[in-house]
């Protein structure tokens, strides 16, 4: 497995930003511009193009392990 620091090699911000951009897109079902808003008054810049190429990078897993974490559904 790989680590978090070697998945995000090569990428202009730190593992943390965009690991929160793509978990608060998957975690609240925010649009990209609503993820780039929220982010903006964080004081961090970035467009919503580069949310969307890291969410369709990296958020299957975020959103598998959502999922996961949510549980079953019972029927009552």
């Amino acid at each position: 497995m790989m680590s978090q620091l070697s998945r995000y090699h090569g990428y202009r911000f730190p593992p943390e930003v965009i690991s929160h951009a793509v978990w608060r897109y998957h975690r609240f079902g925010l649009s990209f511009r609503d993820t780039e808003d929220l982010l903006a008054q964080r004081g961090i810049t970035v467009t919503y193009e580069s949310i969307r190429r890291r969410c369709r990078a990296f958020g299957p897993q975020y959103a598998r392990a959502l999922r996961r974490r949510r549980g079953q559904l019972d029927d009552t």
